[in-house]
């Protein structure tokens, strides 16, 4: 596949997961190209809508038929396109790019998963995985903060979560505006730290989300005895081509499409606003 061109793909199915956010079934038209798709959690795509412009979008999962889950945001004139289309409408998609999170590195640790709002996509794929490999690692803690319960994403699957073996799941909200059905903390996803159970000698943090969650949630985390090399963050920057040539997300002497998204927090620490 060309990586600089977009291939059609077919809107299997929208699901809806907040008043302003929605997961896209996404598949290739062109099925020997969905046969080949092989992809890393952490890693995105571009989709783009013909005489509007592209985007990236991280790929929250990816079902038994290659179908691509999409999840995403209507934040801009990209999105707002690509929420005007219906299932059966046809978009452009070409990918995956990027770095995935270090999963082969961190089989036989503990996980510590930190998500902030959006940030829980990237990481989706990650919980599914060790879920179905569930042997090869140690405890997982995932923690997921959002601004309101209602701004959540994914909410189908808390359940499932809660039952996850050898696991901690913790919900937080920054304000509860009207009921909580999921039984969501009041604070920020770092007051959630003082009641965790994993320990960082024997762990890895994931943490995705805004960036100014990220750099409280890492600073705490020093605190607390994580190495900075025990800490991944998935950034996020405005990225036109995906493939590291237009130079629009660099960062330092790294480009978040093609050396990131997911960086090493002891190699981008110098390059990211301090607090």
């Amino acid at each position: 596949m060309n990586e600089y061109y977009p291939n059609f793909a077919i809107i299997k199915e929208i699901k809806k997961e907040t008043i302003n956010t929605n997961t896209f079934v996404l598949k290739f038209t062109d099925q020997k190209i969905a046969d080949k798709f092989s992809w890393k959690p952490g890693q995105f795509m571009m989709l783009s809508v013909l005489g509007v412009g592209e985007s990236a979008i991280s790929i929250s999962s990816v079902e038994n038929d290659n179908s691509i889950n999409a999840t995403i945001r209507n934040v801009g004139n990209v999105t707002n396109s690509i929420f005007s289309l219906k299932k059966g409408d046809s978009l452009g998609m070409r990918g995956p790019y990027g770095t995935g999170w270090p999963l082969e590195k961190i089989i036989g640790k503990d996980i510590l998963i930190v998500a902030g709002g959006m940030g829980l996509a990237p990481l989706y794929g990650v919980i599914n995985h060790v879920i179905r490999n569930r042997t090869e690692y140690g405890h997982l803690e995932i923690i997921y903060g959002a601004r309101t319960p209602e701004d959540m994403v994914f909410k189908d699957e808390f359940s499932k979560w809660k039952r996850i073996k050898n696991s901690t799941f913790f919900l937080t909200a920054d304000e509860i505006t009207r009921e909580n059905p999921f039984e969501c903390r009041t604070g920020l996803v770092t007051s959630c730290f003082p009641m965790m159970k994993t320990h960082h000698r024997n762990a890895i943090a994931l943490l995705c989300g805004p960036e100014i969650m990220m750099r409280f949630a890492a600073k705490c985390l020093e605190t607390i005895g994580f190495a900075d090399k025990k800490i991944y963050l998935s950034l996020e920057r405005r990225m036109k081509c995906g493939i590291g040539k237009c130079g629009h997300c660099q960062i330092g002497l790294k480009y978040v499409c093609k050396d990131g998204p997911v960086f090493n927090y002891d190699d981008i620490k110098p390059f990211i606003r301090p607090l």
